[in-house]
């Protein structure tokens, strides 16, 4: 992607000043800051700062160990009003607000960035974060196509770049000790892995209206095409449900349990179904078009079968000698004395996380591997990605999941990619 003219020495130092916004709320206790020693702390910068992104400000700057320098959000008052929020607990002009990113990346003095925009900037923002040297927290899902998942996955192992995904279930303990369990082989031979995800929505206002004078709206559409503004368009419904800017709740809820799958299969390409066939129900009027139930059948490569569909928030591994039900709320099993089952010193133990950013700022400080790396992001998004394209086109699509290619469909594979507006590209 072009980062523009804007130099690395030519960002803009003297940014917009601290002026508080009526209305924004204390994200953090004052008695969090200068906790940590500096030679500990890790600066961050926040590229979308409403709704989840406001929730991941107010958890990076209540870690003893950070220090928030830059915000940068469209919303003026959003970038300015936080800036100056925490201007005031930091004692001084420590944040500055960004309208744009590329003049926040370009700082040398910032060792991490945290990308909560809406879906269709995740991609680009993070891989112009990775290429100018900075580690990335990334919400989901991750890319709009195929190509933008392995866009990023090549530039995090290419720089060497830490990258933790938004799926905070991987810190939870009983997720972990669920995954565990299959992974030890607990409930025996899979046959089946099913995957339950909340629905989208229809609706949203199609009527054009002007631009608020508080929004940089081009800048808000970046890499997605050009589309009149709406009342509904820059709301959280429109992030979530309009395609030219994500993937809908398949991928954005879907995320979660997916990602579980992922976790308890080990991550790697077996993870992921070889085998897609499914229907989607697609909204015809109103501005929200995404796919708000879908109900898509496959297999893996070893013949176990895989189910992913709308209505809720779980995810099941079925084995013959037992199940595992692991969502959000708990953990379950059959036989339920498998909960007490304990997991023995020489099995597998995986990755123990009990606050994800706060493993994120560890490893960014340590250089470990977070629990939500980017081959697992890109494994759960894979499913996403392929399970949506069969519900698009109707028909039974097979996947390489070695190379990464759809198997005699050349109509279906034109959709593992995306066009993204000009100047702007991977």
């Amino acid at each position: 992607m072009k980062t523009s003219s804007i130099s690395r020495r030519g960002f803009l130092k003297g940014a917009l000043g601290a002026g508080a916004a009526l209305g924004v709320p204390a994200i953090v206790p004052s008695t969090v800051f200068g906790a940590g020693a500096p030679s500990n702390r890790v600066t961050t910068g926040h590229i979308g700062v409403g709704g989840r992104g406001g929730g991941l400000l107010g958890e990076a700057a209540g870690h003893p160990n950070v220090q928030v320098v830059g915000i940068c959000d469209c919303f003026k008052e959003r970038r300015e009003g936080n800036a100056a929020n925490l201007n005031s607990r930091y004692g001084g002009n420590v944040c500055q607000p960004y309208r744009d990113l590329r003049e926040m990346l370009a700082r040398d003095d910032i060792d991490a960035v945290v990308v909560a925009t809406p879906d269709h900037w995740h991609v680009p923002a993070a891989l112009m974060a990775v290429r100018s040297g900075k580690d990335v927290y990334v919400e989901k899902p991750l890319g709009l196509s195929m190509e933008q998942d392995i866009a990023i996955r090549q530039a995090v192992l290419k720089y060497g770049r830490i990258f933790q995904y938004g799926t905070q279930q991987r810190s939870m303990a009983h997720v972990r000790f669920g995954c565990e369990l299959v992974r030890n082989g607990r409930v025996g031979k899979l046959l089946s892995v099913d995957v339950v995800a909340p629905g989208g929505s229809g609706g949203g206002s199609t009527t054009p209206i002007p631009v608020p004078e508080n929004l940089d709206y081009d800048m808000w559409l970046g890499p997605a095409p050009w589309s009149p503004y709406t009342k509904d368009r820059c709301t959280s419904s429109g992030t979530y449900f309009v395609s030219d800017n994500c993937l809908g709740f398949i991928g954005g809820w879907g995320a979660h349990p997916l990602d579980v799958m992922a976790w308890g299969l080990g991550d790697e390409a077996d993870a992921v179904p070889v085998e897609y066939e499914g229907k989607g129900v697609f909204p015809t009027d109103g501005l929200f078009d995404c796919c708000t139930t879908w109900d898509v059948r496959g297999k893996f490569s070893d013949g176990k079968d895989f189910h992913f569909t709308a209505g809720g928030d779980l995810t099941v591994f079925t084995g013959e000698k037992g199940k595992v039900f692991i969502s959000r709320g708990g953990l379950k099993t059959e036989p339920a004395s498998l909960m007490k089952d304990k997991i023995g010193p020489e099995e597998i133990h995986l990755f123990e996380s009990k606050y994800h950013m706060g493993n994120f700022v560890e490893c960014v400080r340590t250089r470990r591997k977070a629990v939500s790396h980017v081959e697992a992001a890109v494994c759960s998004d894979t499913v996403t990605q392929i399970s949506l394209i069969a519900c698009l086109t109707g028909r039974k699509i097979k996947w390489d999941n070695k190379k990464e290619v759809i198997v005699g469909d050349p109509g279906a594979s034109q959709l593992l990619t995306r066009a993204m507006r000009s100047p702007w590209h991977l």
